[in-house]
C-alpha cells in the first residue's frame, strides 16, 4: 500500500508550506453564518456539507450548498438537520451516505434528548434523496459521547469519543469495518493521543496519514492545533505540529484534505483583528475592521498542501 516518506523528512516537507499562506474559504457564503466549521465535499465534488452555529454554540445544524454550472448556489438546511443539535457531517467514499453527529433522540417518537452519537443518511444513487437519519449503533456509540466520524476507502471507521472513565480526556478511537460490521473500537496509540484532548481526526482515504486537532499541547501555538502522522510499517508515527502556516494562536480544528486538489480545508477562530489605531476610526472604519473575515469568529480556510502529499512512495 501507499506509504508516506520517514518521518525525519517531515519538516523539509512542511517548508513548502512558506510559499502557500492559508486562505478564506468562500467567504461571502460563511460569512452569512455566526460561525461555520466542519467541512465535507463529497466524492463527485459538486456537493459542500459545513455546520452553522450561533454566537455562543448552543445551535447548530448541517448546511449544504451544491454546485451548479462550477458555481457554489445558495445555501439550505440539509433534509436531515434543523431541528436537533447536528454537526460534523463526512460523505461515505462513494457518496451514498452522510455521516454526522446529532444528540437527537434515538426514537423518532421520543422528545428526550441523547448524548452526542454518530448518525447516518444514506441513498440509492447520486440522484436520490436522503433516507431518515439511522443511529450507527453499538459497538461505535456508546453512553459517551462520540464525534467527527472519518470513513477510509475500505470503510474502517476514525472518531472522537469522551470517555469520561479514563483518564484522558477526548481521544481518537478506530473500528474496522469487517464482514460488513463495525469491530469493537480501539483507542488510538500514544503516538497520536496523549492524557489532553484529541479530536476531528481526518483519515486519508488509503489510512496513510492522519490530520487531527490537539488542545494545548506543549510546543504548539496556543488554544487547539492540527497535527498530522503518518502510517508507516512500524505503526503510527509521533505526531508532528502543521506549523505556523496552518496553526495560529487561537482554536485551529476540523481538518478535511480534498486528495483531488491536494487542499486542506480546516476551521479557524484566529483574530487579527487589529486594536491600535493612530487616529479615531469612522463608523465604517470600526463596521469594516468588526465585520473582517478573520476576527475571532469560527470562520473556514483552505490551503495547498501538494507539497506535502506528493512525496508519498511506494514500499
Amino acid at each position: 500500500m501507499k506509504r508516506l516518506i520517514p518521518i525525519m523528512c517531515f519538516m523539509n516537507m512542511l517548508m513548502g508550506f512558506s510559499q502557500e499562506s492559508k486562505k478564506a474559504f468562500i467567504p461571502d457564503i460563511v460569512k452569512q453564518f455566526p460561525n461555520v466549521r466542519d467541512i465535507a465535499i463529497s466524492p463527485d465534488g459538486n456537493e459542500m456539507l459545513f455546520s452553522a452555529q450561533s454566537i455562543m454554540g448552543n445551535l447548530s445544524s448541517v448546511i449544504t450548498i451544491k454546485k451548479e454550472n462550477g458555481i457554489w448556489n445558495k445555501p439550505q438546511v440539509t433534509s436531515f438537520s434543523g431541528q436537533y443539535f447536528d454537526l460534523e457531517p463526512f460523505f461515505s467514499p462513494d457518496g451514498l451516505k452522510i455521516y454526522f453527529v446529532s444528540n437527537r433522540p434515538i426514537h423518532k417518537a421520543s422528545t428526550t434528548i441523547k448524548d452526542f452519537d454518530i448518525w447516518y443518511v444514506e441513498r440509492d444513487d447520486l440522484n436520490k434523496n436522503w433516507s431518515e437519519p439511522k443511529n450507527l449503533g453499538s459497538p461505535i456509540n456508546t453512553l459517551y459521547d462520540e464525534f467527527y466520524p472519518s470513513i477510509a476507502t475500505n470503510g474502517n471507521l476514525y472518531f472522537t469519543r469522551d470517555n469520561t472513565s479514563l483518564k484522558n480526556k477526548d481521544d481518537i478511537y478506530f473500528s474496522e469495518f469487517k464482514d460488513s460490521q463495525y469491530t469493537e473500537p480501539m483507542v488510538l496509540p500514544n503516538a497520536i493521543n496523549s492524557e489532553g484532548y484529541e479530536y476531528n481526526a481526518f483519515i486519508a482515504s488509503d489510512e496513510s496519514f492522519l490530520i487531527y486537532g490537539s488542545y494545548n499541547r506543549s510546543g504548539g501555538f496556543g488554544s487547539g492545533d492540527l497535527y498530522i502522522s503518518f502510517n508507516s510499517e512500524t505503526g503510527w508515527t509521533p505526531a508532528k505540529n502543521l506549523g505556523e502556516h496552518i496553526n495560529s494562536d487561537k482554536m485551529d480544528y476540523c481538518p478535511f484534505v480534498d486528495l483531488k486538489t491536494s487542499t486542506l480545508y480546516f476551521t479557524s477562530k484566529m483574530d487579527n483583528t487589529i486594536t491600535e489605531f493612530e487616529k479615531p476610526l469612522t463608523i465604517d472604519e470600526l463596521f469594516e475592521e468588526l465585520n473582517k473575515y478573520d476576527n475571532g469568529l469560527s470562520r473556514l480556510y483552505h490551503i495547498s498542501i501538494e507539497t506535502l502529499l506528493k512525496n508519498k512512495v511506494t514500499n
